[in-house]
């Protein structure tokens, strides 16, 4: 843990609230007014939840959550929930859900799996039904410059890490990615950057090579939709959308 203060960060002042560490650099926790982190999800319950851990006397489960996407693709997303919630609103496998809350992130020092561990955080749980859902709503500041590639079938595609406060000093670092014309436009921000954006928590599977192994992954980040830089004049000069 860094002593608080007042840095620059690139040519921006920001608070340091900590710094997390890992094998690929440094992410910077900035302290900043302009915060939000929202998360409204429905889907169906793909197995029954299993105890996660214990936290200030409070028991919280785990179970995964399928959410199927307009194009029939499913994305499977953790949830984390508290022994109360499932008391109030009980979850089997096949269930139906609807599901409030945040995104959040913790940094695993297992060596096991995923350094960066994304889960669903529920506020509220209740039956669900109808289609399903997967809507976000964040704002925060960019931590890690971003980083715009090409997918071999020629699609932009950037990668952001936003950091997003929580109450207390804490902070949640999300990885986003970006699309199409968007993605070049996003290109162009800064670390220190603020903005808000709207998109979907999604799953994503990939192989990696362990000890000449290929072992399956998921990684897990937020697909943007729209984006706000900070300071816009208004919303609707402002607003940056994801095109093809």
């Amino acid at each position: 843990m860094e002593p608080e203060g007042m840095v620059i960060v690139g040519d921006k002042p920001a608070y340091i609230s900590h710094i997390l560490r890992n094998d690929t650099g440094v992410w910077i926790g900035m302290q900043t007014d302009w915060n939000e982190n929202h998360a409204f999800l429905r889907g169906e319950a793909a197995a029954a939840p299993v105890v996660s851990h214990e936290n200030r006397g409070v028991t919280y489960w785990t179970f995964p959550l399928r959410v199927e996407r307009l194009s029939g693709t499913e994305d499977r997303i953790n949830v984390v929930v508290s022994a109360g919630q499932l008391e109030q609103c009980p979850v089997a496998e096949g269930a139906e859900v609807e599901i409030e809350g945040e995104v959040r992130s913790f940094n695993n020092k297992s060596g096991r799996g995923s350094r960066l561990v994304i889960t669903l955080f529920a506020r509220s749980l209740r039956p669900g039904s109808g289609e399903h859902a997967n809507d976000l709503s964040l704002a925060g500041v960019l931590c890690k410059p971003p980083v715009l590639r090409r997918t071999p079938l020629g699609r932009d595609i950037c990668d952001l890490m936003l950091a997003v406060n929580r109450r207390y000093g804490r902070a949640d670092y999300l990885p986003c990615i970006v699309w199409g014309s968007l993605a070049q436009r996003c290109a162009s921000l800064s670390v220190g950057d603020g903005v808000r954006l709207e998109g979907r928590l999604q799953s994503r599977q990939y192989i990696k090579v362990e000890n000449g192994q290929n072992l399956t992954r998921t990684a897990f980040e937020v697909s943007v939709m729209k984006l706000e830089p900070a300071g816009a004049a208004s919303l609707t000069e402002q607003l940056w959308t994801a095109s093809p």
